[in-house]
């Protein structure tokens, strides 16, 4: 684990060239854009217990080892919880589907809808309430 800039712990970082972030999955680097998750970072503000993890291709940001929120290639994930996921896709988000089925409770956003940063905020607080309404990990 090493710093990020905000001084969360991040898992060690591999970058190409042109700034984006990811892991070879044997194809490829699973990229994300480091500038959306700049963006993300300043959402969350600084609260005790964020983190940030290498996940879904993606980096993905924690609450006490619960996921929030995160970026993938193309666009934002967010973790409202099955509770609070009918109200995140009536602002706009759509279900979260890497496999082609909707992964329950987690919703997300492409990156033309990431730009709403009314939509960024509803979607964070939802997601922030979620994550603390868990029992921390680890």
């Amino acid at each position: 684990m090493k710093a990020s800039p905000r001084g969360w712990r991040t898992d060690d970082e591999t970058s190409d060239m042109s700034g984006a972030h990811g892991r070879s999955n044997g194809t490829g680097v699973m990229a994300y854009s480091e500038d959306m998750a700049e963006t993300m970072r300043a959402d969350l503000g600084v609260e005790p217990g964020l983190t940030e993890k290498k996940m879904f291709g993606g980096l993905c940001f924690l609450l006490h080892g619960n996921m929030v929120c995160g970026v993938h290639k193309d666009g934002a994930m967010y973790r409202p919880g099955k509770e609070r996921e009918a109200e995140a896709i009536s602002l706009g988000a759509q279900p979260l589907s890497f496999t082609g089925r909707p992964m329950g409770g987690m919703v997300e956003v492409d990156a033309g809808g990431f730009e709403d940063a009314e939509l960024r905020a509803k979607l964070t607080e939802l997601s922030l309430a979620n994550a603390a309404s868990l029992p921390p990990k680890g």
